[in-house]
């Protein structure tokens, strides 16, 4: 195989992104509207309960639509199994990047493959797909340590508490959401809200959460404004959070298929798939 540097059009650091923002799923497609309970509680603790139904979630499928600072439009479906092991299939595009700015990530026995299409094809004698041996690369514990790693995947439950910290959460109204009644919620809170909120948590809460908030400060996000839209279950049908980036604007929304449904994920063929360590050790030793 040739030396080469090969690009993937949308890239791991779009998919770190997309799967940064994320709460919990939602419980099916029938039109239930919002319970009396629901309609009985206060904003900020119909928030929190929605936050708190994110405990014990063993799987999610979800759709994301947005805008990132750097990508502009992205689109992108996912499936996660976060119990017994962590797993993670999502494919994404960026419209104005062209109508080839299109990947495959897909994450599976501690090994995280991105598919670079026709384009990384041309570069690595016909195979499309690139392995990051999670295990050869020292990454796995924080894996195992965190539910997902920190720089390529992550639990897309772990901001769908973020919504509690802020203090002015209100109800803006009921609104159907494919075909699900929900109760729409926002609020807006600091990023220096959101670090003070973990005092008290877990270390392992604290570490997973302090790592999506460290993604913002990185954008130069200081503050997030945040919708929430919640079933008849108290569950979270769809999510969006918007911020100003030091590159533009961030806008991502949510939208919540299923959850706790079997997720599978299985690894690309091995012939169509080039593995990055092996390659560069190659390259070393030549």
């Amino acid at each position: 195989m040739k030396k080469t540097s090969v690009r993937v059009p949308v890239g791991a650091g779009l998919a770190a992104l997309l799967l940064a923002a994320g709460a919990v799923g939602c419980s099916g497609t029938e039109d239930k509207g919002s319970d009396k309970a629901a309609a009985d509680m206060t904003p900020a603790a119909a928030v929190a309960k929605a936050a708190e139904n994110t405990e014990g979630l063993t799987s999610l499928r979800y759709r994301l639509t947005g805008r990132t600072p750097e990508e502009g439009r992205v689109e992108a479906e996912a499936g996660m199994q976060l119990k017994p092991t962590v797993a993670m299939s999502m494919k994404m595009k960026a419209p104005d990047r062209g109508a080839d700015a299109t990947a495959e990530i897909r994450l599976v026995d501690k090994a995280l493959y991105i598919n670079g299409g026709a384009e990384a094809a041309k570069e690595m004698d016909g195979k499309s797909w690139i392995k990051f041996d999670l295990a050869a690369m020292g990454a796995d514990q924080e894996l195992n340590e965190l539910g997902g790693l920190s720089q390529a995947d992550r639990n897309p439950a772990a901001e769908s508490t973020f919504l509690t910290a802020a203090d002015d959460v209100e109800k803006v109204g009921t609104e159907t959401v494919d075909g699900v009644g929900t109760t729409h919620y926002k609020g807006t809170v600091s990023l220096a809200a959101l670090e003070k909120s973990l005092e008290g948590e877990d270390k392992a809460t604290r570490d997973q959460r302090g790592k999506s908030i460290e993604q913002y400060e990185k954008m130069g996000v200081d503050k997030l404004t945040m919708d929430m839209w919640i079933d008849g279950e108290d569950q979270a049908k769809q999510f969006r959070m918007r911020g100003d980036a030091d590159k533009g604007p961030l806008d991502m929304t949510i939208t919540f298929l299923d959850f706790d449904e079997p997720v599978k994920v299985t690894a690309p063929p091995a012939g169509e798939t080039v593995d990055l360590a092996e390659m560069m050790q190659g390259a070393q030793e030549g």
